[in-house]
């Protein structure tokens, strides 16, 4: 039988009434010393924690990481470093663009942030559920997701501001086309791929660098909703995702994922006809072919949501030994970004909350702050370095030199070589599409650019359609006559095509 608990206020007072207040009489006003109702309502009062600027609405659930092939020679991560080797993560699976209420099957990318709990430290592998994105610089990041929120004059979703920006940023348009698809709907979390999107560096015990990419397939088999099922889902339960990964995981039928890598070397880097770091192109697989690593298990739930979902940081800054970062741009700048974020919505202590706290030692010299919960360091200094404790550098986690292409600074992203071409990867993907995929993008698109209004419609329009015309003519000529665009009108863009 479960032991009885006295009910007490946040201090641990006894409470002898949680339902009245202190009144003066039974129909007088209460009284200012009643602190219980005061510590009740100030609690209730400040409850909720800002919101996510992206990714506001997600699911999370605890699991393992287990080694199916050996990776040694590429890096000394000790978390890749024995066959069978086990390591206990968080995942947490989120929509992008909309708020902490939306519905989980709207027209959105999805996040995949993977947590996990190394002897190394945290690592945390922050990504998607598609490989690209829609722009490669940090400068623009905030620039598209004010397109992603609300208008600031109708404080409504607005496919104006969606079109225009995606108009006037080419880059955009692989991710777009992605988005535009069946992908852009999944069928909950579980039938759904995720990567890392950004290129990352592996090193191993000789000090030598290759350059990575992560994917996650699902085991459970891609599902998507068409843009009508989505929709009609969106109505009928809203947390559609959240309910189906978690009541999979309750009746014990848990969702894996098999973890691949694509393995370029510098060399091959230096010689790629695009930038390899580019977060808005892939590595085409039939030339830096998936090699498998491990499988990922989901197989616990939280018992609490928003102490181990809500509060859950991920950071791409948390790399560990034998993982490292690479000139990826978005990367560079997410490195940054997000730990701030954290900093600001959770606190600068957030990662002594239990869900991101690392469970093997933690040894540094940062102290107080809001919620320091875990001692503070004690009698301990708080200075580096001092004569009273043990605390060390160990140099064997320096990581190789880069070897920096440049050393002249400049805003090159315009004028770089092979820069501009935004065309050849999403027409590829068009062409690869099945007919009934081709015609599902296609409805999607021309559904969303309907939705553009107001005195610059036209423009963007044109604008846009350009972009579809040079990725591939036929998805050019089907979205115009989707729109009811003439052929005398389509002439302007036909030679851009060509």
């Amino acid at each position: 039988m479960e032991e009885k608990k006295k009910l007490t206020t946040a201090s641990g007072i006894p409470v002898t009434n949680n339902e009245d207040s202190m009144t003066v009489g039974p129909r007088g006003p209460i009284l200012l010393q009643d602190f219980h109702l005061h510590e009740k309502m100030a609690h209730f009062n400040r409850e909720r924690i800002p919101e996510r600027v992206v990714h506001a609405k997600g699911s999370g659930a605890y699991g393992t990481f287990t080694v199916t092939q050996d990776i040694t020679t590429y890096t000394k991560a000790k978390i890749f470093n024995e066959i069978g080797k086990k390591t206990r993560l968080f995942l947490r699976f989120s929509t992008v663009g909309g708020e902490k209420g939306s519905a989980d099957t709207e027209r959105d990318p999805r996040g995949f942030a993977v947590k996990f709990y190394t002897e190394d430290g945290n690592w945390d592998l922050v990504g998607n559920n598609t490989p690209v994105f829609f722009v490669k610089d940090p400068k623009k990041f905030s620039d598209f997701i004010h397109t992603q929120k609300r208008d600031p004059q109708t404080n409504m979703k607005s496919a104006t501001m969606l079109w225009d920006f995606w108009s006037l940023n080419p880059e955009s348009l692989h991710q777009v086309l992605i988005l535009m698809s069946d992908r852009g709907t999944p069928v909950g979390y579980r039938h759904m791929h995720g990567f890392s999107s950004h290129t990352f560096s592996f090193i191993n015990s000789n000090n030598e660098r290759v350059w990575t990419k992560f994917h996650f397939k699902t085991e459970q088999g891609i599902k998507n909703f068409t843009n009508d099922e989505a929709m009609r889902m969106r109505g009928e339960d809203p947390d559609f995702a959240q309910r189906d990964l978690f009541e999979a995981i309750e009746r014990g039928d848990f969702p894996r994922w098999k973890l691949y890598i694509q393995i370029m070397t510098e060399e091959q880097a230096k010689a790629f006809r695009w930038n390899p770091f580019d977060l808005t192109k892939i590595w085409p697989q039939r030339e830096y072919p998936l090699q498998e690593v491990g499988v990922l298990e989901l197989n616990e739930n939280p018992s609490n949501y928003f102490a181990e979902v809500e509060q859950a940081a991920f950071a791409p800054a948390h790399v560990i030994d034998g993982i490292s970062y690479s000139p990826d741009k978005m990367l560079q700048g997410r490195i940054l970004s997000y730990p701030d974020a954290h900093r600001y919505r959770l606190g600068v202590n957030y990662e002594q909350i239990p869900v991101n706290r690392c469970p093997f030692m933690v040894a540094n010299y940062q102290r107080d702050g809001y919620m320091r919960v875990d001692g503070n360091g004690g009698s301990t200094p708080n200075y580096f370095p001092n004569s009273f404790d043990s605390i060390y550098e160990d140099e064997s986690y320096k990581q190789p030199a880069w070897n920096l292409e440049s050393d002249i600074a400049d805003w090159y992203n315009r004028n770089a070589p092979g820069e501009d071409d935004h065309y050849t990867q999403p027409g590829n993907l068009f062409r690869l599409m099945t007919p009934e995929a081709k015609q599902n993008t296609i409805h999607n698109i021309v559904t969303s650019m309907k939705g553009i209004t107001g005195s610059k419609k036209e423009l963007i329009i044109n604008r846009q359609l350009c972009h579809w015309f040079r990725a591939d003519v036929q998805l050019g000529m089907a979205i115009a006559q989707g729109l009811g665009l003439s052929m005398e009108s389509l002439s302007q863009h036909m030679p851009q095509a060509q």
